[in-house]
């Protein structure tokens, strides 16, 4: 089954060779008249031609909301409810002492955030937009603890989310803050999430909880079900080459426009560290890059497809330098380290980059975004 998204993408005849579906209005919000899904936009700091419909009424894409950890939707890699999930598949990977959580793609491509209201005494979502491919997690604290929905508008091809309150705001995900209502200028404060396969997921993390497939919705989440185009890499949106868009927008040029990068933010224009830069061939590779004045060092290993970025040191302070020896991340004192920052041998544990997440090329280089923004090429 189709998301809403979807249909009303499919139905704009955006992407050549798909099927064309007839009656979905979509446009910017000036245009199309009541398209505001009735948000308030007086306030805006955003130009709102950027801000458009997306196809969907608030909430027409729902939220999967109030988990706990002892939630039933959340279930061991080896449930029966998470055998929909392919071992290529991509998580989203949040650690908060020794518990682990995955928030597949594949729940994300019809839901797009999941509110959590208890897991370690945290409250946060966890939000991921298939179009531009970031996935960012945030504490729910600025907001009272109040739970964030799908709004049906997009900012440059990106997930708005709004919050649940009387007075409601809109926060565009890559923006990290409200754009319009009453909180405009509010930032949101990031948690650290690593995007990964499950397969490396589960190998790191054998005692993980996942969500089960049995969230309440009927939804196909196999991978069958991905509702952007065929599943298939040589004809997916997700294509690295594959320039079309929903909306279109200025593309960068300097990348593949679905590459996916890892992205740092910074007042500076921040740094894109690309995927395809880091894939040489290698296993494993620890790279030491500067951002803003501050170094770190960014860990990408290949059967994971999946990269991150820490500080130098250790969450308790103690500064180290990695490099890779057999495949394995080593610090000087041979040490060996995971991916997600944990060492093998003990209970240290690496400083993560909290800012820090996954885009589509096109996306974080957008001129809203980070337009000044820097590429890694191995030079540093």
């Amino acid at each position: 089954m189709m998301s809403p998204r979807s249909t009303a993408w499919l139905s704009v005849g955006v992407l050549a060779g798909f099927l064309v579906l007839a009656g979905c209005d979509v446009g910017s919000v000036s245009d199309s008249g009541n398209g505001n899904s009735g948000f308030n936009l007086d306030s805006c700091t955003i130009p709102t031609d950027r801000l458009v419909d997306g196809g969907v009424p608030r909430d027409g894409i729902p939220s999967l909301d109030e988990f706990t950890s002892g939630d039933d939707r959340l279930v061991e890699k080896d449930a029966s409810s998470a055998g929909y999930l392919e071992d290529d598949n991509r998580i989203i990977g949040l650690l908060f002492g020794d518990q682990a959580l995955a928030v597949p793609h594949n729940i994300l491509w019809h839901h797009e955030i999941v509110n959590v209201d208890n897991w370690a005494g945290q409250t946060f979502a966890v939000t991921y937009c298939p179009l531009t491919g970031t996935n960012l997690a945030f504490d729910r604290s600025v907001i009272d603890g109040a739970e964030f929905g799908v709004s049906g508008l997009l900012f440059n091809n990106n997930l708005t989310m709004f919050d649940r309150r009387d007075d409601e705001s809109l926060w565009p995900q890559m923006n990290r803050e409200a754009n319009c209502g009453a909180s405009v200028g509010t930032d949101l404060e990031m948690l650290p999430v690593m995007e990964m396969t499950w397969g490396k997921w589960k190998e790191l993390h054998p005692d993980t909880k996942v969500i089960s497939s049995e969230t309440g919705f009927s939804r196909n989440y196999r991978t069958s079900g991905y509702p952007y185009g065929d599943p298939d890499p040589e004809s997916s949106y997700e294509r690295p080459n594959n320039d079309n868009l929903l909306f279109d927008m200025p593309i960068d040029d300097r990348r593949p426009p679905k590459e996916r990068v890892l992205g740092i933010p910074n007042g500076d224009g921040g740094l894109a560290v690309p995927f395809g830069e880091l894939d040489d061939g290698s296993e494993a590779r620890a790279v030491e890059v500067t951002v803003g004045g501050t170094d770190m060092v960014v860990l990408w290993r290949a059967d994971a497809e999946g990269a991150m970025a820490y500080q130098p040191r250790t969450q308790s302070g103690q500064s180290l330098s990695l490099t890779v020896e057999n495949g394995r991340f080593v610090d000087g004192s041979g040490r060996t380290w995971t991916l997600d920052g944990r060492a093998q041998n003990g209970s240290a544990r690496l400083e993560p980059v909290q800012t820090a997440y996954v885009s589509f090329w096109f996306a974080w280089a957008a001129d809203s975004f980070q337009p000044e923004t820097r590429i890694w090429d191995g030079s540093e």
